[in-house]
């Protein structure tokens, strides 16, 4: 039986079309979430509720169904990770997943995430919890009633079938295995690091910067590391993202302090590296699975990759620092390289997850990882979160919460219906790590690469061993291919120790 092109084209075709108001909604929220006034708020809930209803309709239509079923069976002789069969394959999974859920329930999720993100905004402004309390529990409500359609006739759990949106086909028990591989290294590294009389000194990342200032400087770092600013734009928000509205249109979105230079810096080398990560998908494949990204995890590991393996390399600062001291001249006058490069690479437990250090940004995913699974199966209630909360951060990490801005309210995705969405960031920082290693021994001297602000190889290895495939592999088996093994805890530790045990001047007995 061969594949026929009329009924592929039709699915394409259809495909595409639900992808367009897809996209369109999105463009609606990615001008929510920059410039539009609070008072359009209510009717933006309405237009962005109406598309993504529009979308849900087309993409569960029972005729496309069919004509999906009748392609797998045409795609039995084809290559199972060639386009075409990918295609059908990953196409008819996104419709018997998204008949499970009526239209109806699409919709006032719709609705009450984006009314939720507003509301978050607010309190978290206010910083009173009390002004989200009701709102966040109804996108609650919403989203576990939608995780137990999606896990009627699977073997996953409730919160199983929410995470499947984000890591498809992932298990909390295969997440809590490599969560348990990094919590006791981490926490020994960590503690080694506090009793160490050696510490960097921040303050030096504390002076005035000049938001106008931050802004060119990060704009000309996107760009030098491979953000293609003619496909992409960089704007402002409350909590930064990365978003795609078209083939050639990504969008990344960060947030200055003028305190706190890192902020600004590393949470725009960190959307960048989602960026390249779309800008190198497949055009003509745009809303079709060849080009589209295959998880958050995987998603993750480019963003952190360049955040981290590349922006806080000594060999990476080698190249930036001396046009750092020129953009911040006043500043860092007199401050050296190795005190510049061993401030931003500090280590201490702090309360905001976007701009934690390296070592302990996963203790932060384990626990919100732990309480939203417990908020989805109704063990905690809504109203006691924010008393969980700062329990849960005074006894993994020492410290609590002053307030709920800096506490339960820090994080935008609760409040826009991602749950299952936060466990792929350690996942993603494992990933990292791991291909790290692998593109270190397949290119050859990386350091000596971005000592020079050489980083178009690293680019391209990337994009023929991850972006280019899309959908068409597994995110597991695109690490197992780059890599040559299944993703595995063990990178990421040994990354650490060995940046991190030299800045702190720790002798591992």
């Amino acid at each position: 039986m061969s594949v026929s092109q009329e009924r592929f084209d039709s699915v394409c075709a259809r495909a595409r079309e639900a992808m367009v108001l897809h996209s369109t909604a999105d463009t609606l929220e990615w001008d929510e979430r920059t410039g539009m006034p609070i008072a359009a708020g209510e009717y933006r809930a309405q237009q962005i509720s109406t598309l993504r209803a529009l979308v849900h309709e087309r993409r569960t239509d029972p005729t496309y169904g069919d004509d999906l079923q009748q392609l797998i069976q045409e795609c039995k002789n084809e290559d199972p990770h060639g386009p075409v069969s990918a295609t059908a394959q990953q196409l008819h999974r996104d419709w018997q997943r998204d008949c499970k859920l009526p239209t109806e329930l699409v919709e006032r999720i719709s609705k009450a995430t984006v009314r939720g993100q507003q509301t978050w905004d607010a309190a978290r402004q206010a910083d009173d919890f009390s002004i989200f309390e009701e709102t966040l529990g109804h996108v609650i409500d919403l989203k576990r009633e939608a995780g137990q359609r999606l896990s009627e006739g699977t073997d996953r759990s409730v919160y199983e079938a929410l995470l499947d949106e984000y890591e498809p086909d992932a298990k909390v028990d295969d997440i809590q295995q490599v969560f348990d591989d990094l919590r006791t290294p981490l926490v020994q590294l960590i503690a080694a690091i506090k009793e160490s009389p050696q510490q960097p000194d921040t303050s030096i990342l504390e002076r005035t910067y000049c938001i106008d200032d931050q802004r060119d400087f990060s704009h000309f770092v996107a760009e030098q590391i491979g953000f293609d600013f003619e496909r992409g734009r960089l704007d402002e928000t409350s909590h930064p993202f990365c978003t795609t509205l078209g083939p050639h249109d990504c969008r990344i979105l960060t947030r200055y302090d003028p305190h706190w230079l890192p902020a600004g810096l590393f949470g725009t080398m960190h959307e960048a590296g989602h960026g390249m990560y779309e800008q190198g998908l497949r055009p003509d494949w745009f809303g079709l699975p060849p080009g589209s990204y295959v998880s958050l995890g995987i998603h993750e590991s480019q963003s952190r990759l360049w955040e981290n393996q590349v922006g806080r390399s000594r060999p990476f600062w080698e190249w930036l620092y001396p046009q750092t001291n020129e953009a911040f001249q006043s500043q860092l006058d007199g401050v050296s390289l190795d005190t510049f490069h061993f401030a931003i690479n500090t280590v201490r437990p702090s309360l905001i997850r976007v701009e934690a250090d390296e070592a302990t940004y996963n203790l932060h995913i384990i626990i919100r990882f732990d309480l939203e699974q417990q908020l989805i199966d109704g063990s905690l209630k809504v109203k006691d979160l924010p008393e969980a909360w700062n329990a849960r951060y005074q006894s993994d990490l020492g410290i609590c919460p002053p307030s709920d801005a800096d506490g339960v309210l820090q994080d935008v995705h609760w409040s826009a219906g991602l749950i299952g969405y936060f466990p792929t960031y350690t996942l993603g920082n494992a990933a990292a790590a791991q291909l790290f290693d692998a593109a270190s021994e397949q290119i050859g001297d990386l350091d000596e690469l971005f000592a020079r602000g050489e980083f178009r190889l690293l680019l391209d290895w990337l994009r023929e061993r991850i972006h280019f495939d899309g959908r068409c592999y597994s995110g597991s088996e695109l690490i197992e291919r780059a890599t040559g093994s299944p993703l595995s805890a063990t990178h990421l530790i040994k990354y650490l120790k060995s940046k991190l045990e030299p800045l702190y001047g720790i002798i591992e007995s």
